[in-house]
């Protein structure tokens, strides 16, 4: 059998609530497993920014509300974790974004997020996503955007706004959202994670 692989929720500090959906991975590794072949640890993972153990996850999502500040040593560690071939995906939970941007300028001051375009293979495989990131939660009822931070031409940070895909990757009595909603959110999710496992063999 093969060996399973660890992804883990980022912990972070500066007040913002990183523990927002405790469901969210255990969910979205068992559809992963079942639909597209990997082997991905279903159990609960998270993993401090500045912690050495982050090189153990080769993929990390990031959620919540408020308020999220990196440290020197947080900045650098990383940094580190990212270029070493590490992929990090940031869900704003409602009230992330305003954080989001100025705190990755630290970790790549030489990056801007710009709009992953719709052929893009986190979009294409193994789930189409013709038009982009799903709706899952209305929040400010705008369109869907999903940002990127590409390096060396290849995707390392994936920010989706307006979305809250991880609510839709919850237990469905959490969030009571209908069965497509969860569907399409787990399905995004999974080609997230298709990338970042794969981005490198191509």
């Amino acid at each position: 059998m093969a060996q399973s692989i660890p992804i883990a929720v980022l912990e972070y500090s500066g007040g913002g609530d990183w523990y927002a959906n405790p469901t969210a991975l255990k969910n979205l590794a068992q559809f992963t497993n079942q639909h597209c072949g990997t082997h991905i640890d279903g159990q609960n993972h998270s993993v401090a920014v500045a912690s050495p153990a982050i090189f153990n996850y080769p993929f990390i999502h990031m959620t919540g509300h408020g308020r999220w500040e990196l440290t020197a040593a947080e900045v650098s560690n990383l940094r580190d974790y990212l270029l070493a071939g590490g992929f990090l995906h940031i869900d704003d939970n409602y009230g992330l974004d305003a954080y989001v941007r100025p705190e990755m300028k630290k970790v790549f001051p030489e990056l801007s997020f710009v709009e992953v375009p719709f052929n893009h293979p986190i979009y294409t495989r193994p789930f189409a996503f013709p038009k982009g990131l799903p709706k899952i939660h209305q929040h400010d009822n705008a369109s869907p955007r999903g940002f990127g931070l590409f390096y060396e031409n290849k995707l390392i940070c994936f920010y989706s706004y307006e979305t809250d895909l991880g609510d839709g990757w919850e237990d469905e009595e959490v969030h009571h959202d209908a069965a497509e909603k969860r569907i399409q959110a787990l399905k995004m999710g999974a080609n997230l994670i298709h990338y970042a496992f794969t981005r490198f063999l191509n």
